[in-house]
């Protein structure tokens, strides 16, 4: 019998070989452009994202993450002329949530990598001029503190009226991910986000939403499926490797998400027809099931104990057998009692091999890394047939990673790892 708890499971049980080749370096030069693999009853054809509507059936509700990825890396000159590149992952502990530490005018405390810190001295501020419009407006940054993955910057600017998102705007470039061996430029600042993308706050973009276009929206809605957008600022720890040799000594990454009322109506009333656009989405509509399953369990939680840790859906919460119209119609009830129109809260939900699906029929997704957090969902969803996918996405040259190709994963019951 299958154990259901993925703490052991060998992280080199999920590689397949990858050449730097057919990994796409730019986008398709048209949006939609891209090959679509399915994955359904256990064959594999193809098709394109311009025809996915075909593919789907009347009724369904495609749910999409609406995260905007800012422009998180900042470059700054040290006096004597040396460079010291700065990340900015997440913000400090001190803010509820991200869009609140977005909105912070004058200064900000913020969570970052930092290239080059071995050359910046304590004490030393680093300083960088920005020009908007007639405006000038003078950055500042201060390292506060050092933590285990990084360091505490405080930034500091003038005048004060501007939002720290909007000093990202003008400071930062976007952060495309350490697997595409070239420096940011014009192209990635317009394609390295979905047409969708409306809530600022993520170092990586939900990358299954970027193949979609208006064309590809409107002919959905012809074929009579519906939409819903959901938040999960997606964090640098997407790309984190697994490095330990079993998933237990893997430290899954925190994230927010963020969803309103009118998106878990949606939720409630295509149950049983809800399509997952990402890998994001699927955890975020996962996460949802869970803080729905405790909501039931205690209905005068507070906000903090609905957040998702990394085992618990594998210990705590693995004997219940709660429906998911019981879960979300409990979440709404625990939302409606507190008259909340959204819901933000952490989650940490890792899911890998043993774990039952609970929210989708299926998965729009590209094509991950081996040895990844991201794989081990794919194989989540459709068993050892992930390498049969793998395998043939490869000989028959699809392009992989952020700005490649992807699949329409159909679930298939009791997947195996």
């Amino acid at each position: 019998m299958m154990n259901p708890n993925p703490r052991q499971i060998p992280i080199a049980d999920f590689t397949y070989e990858l050449p730097e080749e057919r990994i796409a370096a730019y986008p398709p030069e048209q949006r939609g452009e891209s090959r679509l693999l399915i994955y359904k009853d256990e064959q594999i054809s193809e098709s394109t994202y311009g025809q996915i509507a075909d593919q789907l059936p009347a009724g369904s509700l495609l749910v999409f993450n609406n995260t905007r990825v800012v422009q998180a890396r900042l470059r700054f000159s040290k006096p004597t002329g040396g460079a010291i590149e700065i990340f900015c992952l997440e913000p400090d502990d001190r803010y509820p949530d991200i869009s609140t530490a977005m909105a912070e005018t004058g200064s900000v405390s913020w969570n970052c990598l930092v290239g080059g810190a071995g050359k910046w001295k304590s004490g030393l501020t680093l300083e960088k001029w920005l020009q908007d419009g007639a405006d000038n407006i003078l950055l500042q940054a201060t390292m506060d503190a050092r933590r285990a993955d990084g360091f505490t910057i405080r930034f500091n600017w003038t005048p004060i009226s501007k939002s720290f998102a909007e000093i990202l705007q003008l400071a930062g470039k976007i952060p495309i991910p350490p697997y595409i061996k070239r420096e940011a430029d014009e192209t990635d600042t317009q394609r390295y986000q979905t047409i969708y993308a409306a809530a600022e706050g993520s170092v990586a973009a939900p990358t299954a939403g970027l193949h979609f276009t208006p064309a590809i929206f409107e002919d959905l809605e012809k074929h009579g499926i519906s939409k819903a957008f959901l938040t999960l600022h997606v964090g640098a720890g997407t790309f984190k490797p697994v490095k330990s040799e079993r998933m237990e000594g893997h430290d899954m990454h925190a994230e927010f998400i963020d969803v309103n009322r009118a998106t878990l109506n949606l939720l409630i009333s295509h149950h049983q027809q809800i399509i997952a656009v990402g890998t994001t989405s699927l955890r975020t509509l996962e996460s949802l099931y869970w803080m729905g399953v405790k909501a039931a369990l205690k209905p005068e939680a507070e906000l903090g104990e609905l957040a998702i840790r990394q085992w618990e859906v594998y210990d705590d919460l693995l004997r219940l057998n709660i429906s998911v119209i019981t879960a979300l119609n409990s979440l709404a009830s625990w939302m409606d009692n507190r008259k909340m129109n959204r819901i933000i809260c952490k989650t940490q939900i890792l899911i890998a091999p043993g774990y039952s699906i609970k929210m989708v029929r299926a998965l729009v997704t590209n094509f991950h890394q081996p040895q990844s957090t991201l794989l081990l969902l794919v194989a989540a969803l459709i068993g050892k047939d992930w390498k049969k996918v793998y395998e043939y996405a490869l000989q028959h040259h699809f392009r992989f990673l952020s700005y490649g190709d992807g699949s329409l994963l159909w679930l298939r019951e009791n997947s195996g790892p």
